[in-house]
């Protein structure tokens, strides 16, 4: 009966590891915003009308281009994917044999040549086999979110990652995304399509009651991950 409370304390930190594993990690790029680079201090007006401190080019695009910029991501997933397989196979054997009472064997002359004269050997296998497969899968994700541009890269390609919260009765809907974008795919008005960004990373998780309902008990999660069947 002693053994008994040395045997609760491991149990119990066994429990809250595994309860602690069950949240997963963001899979998008970190940090999610970043503050803009402050900017260089202003040389004091010296009177004249241009001022290289002030000096925006006319004809340049006003598009993202700096640490803190942010720009729109206009998701658009669309996946589907198709996999069909058939196989079929079929082997015919047969095998005839027979023994000549003429011949005589060198272990027994004579004896069992007589028994096993004229008895024949016939055999025949067949083996067929058929199958078939297939799995369709589609999945479709349709939002849209302002994201940061967290960094930028030497060739001029931008980093961006954001997150977008929303809590409407107890349900609390999660929405991130972080990628790489070229600048000159950003079009009018500072959006870009998600489908223009590489290494997207584009997650979607909610939490409450529905989610609740839906998702297995991390009690339950800790026992089937120790079950060995």
């Amino acid at each position: 009966m002693k053994r008994l409370p040395n045997l609760v304390l491991p149990l119990c930190s066994a429990l809250l590891l595994a309860a602690c594993a069950v949240q997963t990690a963001p899979i998008t790029h970190q940090p999610m915003a970043v503050r803009p680079q402050p900017q260089p201090a202003q040389l004091p007006a010296d009177g004249s009308i241009f001022q290289a401190a002030s000096y925006q080019p006319l004809f340049e695009d006003k598009v993202p281009v700096r640490v803190g910029d942010i720009l729109t991501v206009t998701i658009r997933e669309n996946n589907r994917s198709s996999s069909k397989e058939e196989t079929e196979g079929e082997r015919d054997s047969s095998i005839n044999g027979g023994i000549n009472a003429g011949v005589s064997l060198p272990f027994f002359p004579g004896a069992i040549e007589k028994k096993l004269g004229g008895a024949s050997l016939n055999g025949s296998g067949s083996a067929s086999e058929s199958g078939s497969s297939s799995n369709t899968n589609s999945s479709s994700f349709n939002a849209s979110i302002t994201v940061t541009v967290i960094d930028v890269y030497p060739n001029g390609n931008l980093l961006v990652s954001g997150e977008k919260q929303m809590k409407i009765n107890g349900e609390h809907e999660f929405i991130r995304l972080s990628g790489v974008i070229n600048p000159r795919d950003i079009k009018q008005g500072n959006n870009v399509e998600s489908t223009r960004m590489a290494d997207a990373r584009i997650e979607q998780i909610n939490q409450g009651r529905s989610r609740a309902y839906n998702d297995t008990g991390w009690l339950q999660k800790i026992f089937l991950s120790l079950l060995p069947f």
